[in-house]
């Protein structure tokens, strides 16, 4: 788990984002290595010799692309040290001879070093600041330190480093010689890194990426030059590398072994189902009729900005702005929390059960839909039924079916409500905040957030509050594998392949258009039960997709509502996490029938429609404000009417 941090200056920071590290555990050879380390550090990167280039040209309009450009250059040149390695300057009468873990690095001499140094600090004594002079002068003194010293030539570098027994086969091979090393050399602590703070959003980032930078290399680089190990004395300092950790040492020798995953056989092309599956008619279909009693929500207690996310760009990432990423996804911040995600279900259970007025001894089935617990025994539904004192329930289980979780949930509550005839308490909830890692559509995307329903019997001839149920899964293999957590590619991070998901999102959308344009209204009065829908709340994936393909499938983007630009995507949590905000935010004052559809992950899809009384929605927890970081200023949302609402979105 890879969490954020709240730092001095109480601004969010993403360690994993700035200090690079791999999962090793997911990586079972030297080519599935090489393509994750050319992902993240060649693809986006230039070469000295593309700097070069680009100063020569005029390429450089700003200090700000000359440094990030450097910056990269560092962190590419140092790919296998700073996912793999320790160095350690070690005097060479002490180096062992012949252990298996303690290497020295075969170097080439950097082609043009000179003219390339000297041209960078030409170009950046001639370019203009871009946001703050004195701020961009100390990150290029940091980094200048380290790529005006440089040395080696970085293309030919190799993950596995030879031994030193291995490297002393030749006499010729060039390594790195210190004359002079003081062990108190300044570097900076993981605190100092972590509460750099700078006004301009880029910068900071920059400044972080400096910090490491110049950590890779704890001596006086003046001091440092290649010689041949055959012409190394006893008092002469070398630069051994170790492996940084256990999980290293059994990667390396795991390629020794040569072991390796055998692949996985090819997916047949995925065939059409013999008949359509029909949308469940609650009322013709099961004899008892469900009452929505409560919906109760917790949002994530800490607010993620877009300016938090560039003052946290990775290494890898593309260059951003804060505008770009809220066209792109129509987000504006995304709610992180800093509890558990048990914690804050539990929490959102209590709520639903108090605004309902149920008691412990009134549940029969607890069901939690999540698609990010971490908890397999006991399921995090059983852990939550022994949390609020429930002695025994017909069923408690969790299900996985992570952005269509609302409907897959209310189908199996309603199911189970025709066995215990009492209530059953649905909650959804996710936490993605610690399973991103430095994935940047992933950072984007996700927030945290739990929603929990009672879902009770309805009245002797009442009509159901849950009308109509629909539920899908699978696919193509590329639609099923379009989300993937954890993904071995990805340090097993949460990865989302957009075009996948957009396509298996039209895909389900455009079928559920159709089957509710040919069901009929409930009550009789419209045309469709299509056409009797009063507000349309869709899975908040990903505001600007969802527009294009609502707008495909025929519907009007008035009748839909959403509340991501807030909160983000929270998967199951999403559609009960938007209502109680269409309540709250008085786009829903009194009842109304609601179309519900979820669509993500495992290329799983659903819809319920709903009848939604606003009288049951829990009103939020003033003492649950969220935690606005400093430099912020999150945007305020008044009740207005209910097009200014829907409408403030696009």
């Amino acid at each position: 788990m890879q969490p954020f941090v709240l730092n001095r200056h109480d601004r969010m920071v993403f360690p994993s984002n700035f200090v690079p590290e791999l999962d090793l555990s997911a990586i079972d050879s030297l080519d599935h290595l090489d393509s994750v380390i050319r992902r993240d550090f060649e693809t986006k990167t230039p070469t000295g010799t593309d700097i070069l280039r680009r100063v020569e040209s005029g390429h450089y309009t700003s200090r700000y692309e000359l440094l990030r450009d450097i910056s990269l250059n560092m962190f590419w040149t140092g790919r296998y040290a700073l996912t793999m390695y320790e160095k350690r300057p070690t005097r060479w009468r002490d180096v062992p001879r012949n252990r298996r873990d303690v290497f020295l690095p075969i170097l080439t001499p950097w082609e043009d070093g000179d003219r390339k140094v000297a041209a960078v600090q030409q170009a950046y004594e001639a370019l203009p600041a871009t946001w703050d002079a004195a701020v961009e002068d100390k990150i290029f003194a940091i980094l200048f330190d380290v790529f005006g010293h440089r040395k080696h030539h970085a293309a030919e570098l190799s993950a596995v480093k030879p031994t030193v027994a291995e490297i002393l086969a030749d006499p010729r091979n060039l390594t790195f010689r210190l004359n002079g090393y003081d062990p108190d050399f300044p570097t900076f602590d993981f605190d100092d890194i972590i509460d750099c703070a700078e006004e301009a959003p880029e910068l900071e980032a920059l400044h972080r990426w400096a910090m490491v930078l110049h950590n890779q290399y704890p001596w006086d680089r003046s001091q440092a030059e290649l010689v041949e190990v055959g012409r190394l004395h006893d008092d002469d300092y070398v630069v051994a590398f170790h492996p940084r950790d256990q999980e290293v040492r059994q990667f390396l020798r795991r390629l020794e072994t040569g072991r390796s995953s055998a692949p996985s056989s090819p997916a047949p092309e995925a065939t059409q189902p013999i008949r359509p599956y029909p949308a469940v008619n609650v009322r013709t279909h099961f004899s008892v009729m469900p009452r929505i009693e409560a919906l109760a929500v917790v949002h994530g207690d800490t607010v993620c900005t877009n300016d938090d996310l560039i003052r946290n760009a990775a290494y890898n990432w593309s260059p951003m702005a804060a505008d770009e990423i809220r066209d792109k996804t129509g987000i504006d911040q995304r709610r992180y929390t800093s509890s558990s995600l048990e914690e804050i279900a539990l929490r959102a259970a209590q709520g639903a059960m108090a605004h309902s007025g149920r008691g412990p001894q009134d549940i029969g089935a607890v069901i939690v839909c999540t698609c990010t617990s971490t908890r397999m025994i006991p399921s995090v539904a059983t852990w939550i039924s022994g949390q609020l004192g429930i002695q025994q329930t017909h069923a408690s289980f969790d299900i996985v079916a992570a952005c269509a979780g609302l409907p897959y949930g209310l189908s199996d509550a309603t199911r189970i409500l025709q066995e215990v005839e009492r209530p059953v308490l649905l909650i959804c909830v996710e936490k993605f905040s610690d399973k991103i890692g430095n994935v940047r559509p992933s950072r984007m995307i996700f927030g945290d957030g739990a929603a929990a329903m009672v879902i009770g019997v309805a009245p002797p001839g009442a009509a159901p509050d849950i009308e109509y149920l629909q539920t899908y899964a699978s696919g193509p293999v590329n639609e099923v594998n379009s989300i993937l957590w954890p993904n071995p590619a990805f340090d097993n991070n949460i990865t989302v392949y957009g075009p996948d998901v957009k396509s298996l999102a039209g895909r389900y959308l455009i079928q559920m258009i159709d089957e509710l344009t040919a069901l009929p209204d409930p009550d009789g009065v419209a045309a469709s039960l299509l056409n009797s829908i009063d507000l349309i709340v869709p899975h908040q994936a990903n505001k600007t997709m969802v527009v294009q393909l609502a707008t495909q499938a025929g519907l009007s983007i008035e009748r839909l509502y959403f509340n991501i630009d807030q909160v983000g995507n929270t998967s199951s949590a999403s559609i009960p996490l938007a209502i109680h905000d269409a309540v709250r935010d008085g786009v829903i004052t009194e009842p109304v029938r609601v179309f519900a559809p979820g669509f993500g992950a495992g290329a799983v899809a659903g819809y319920a429609v709903i009848r939604v009384d606003p009288a049951v929605v829990a009103p939020a927890d003033p003492s649950l404000q969220p935690r606005v970081t400093a430099g912020v200023e999150t945007p305020q949302r008044s009740a207005q009417s209910s097009d200014d609402v829907r409408l403030a979105f696009g």
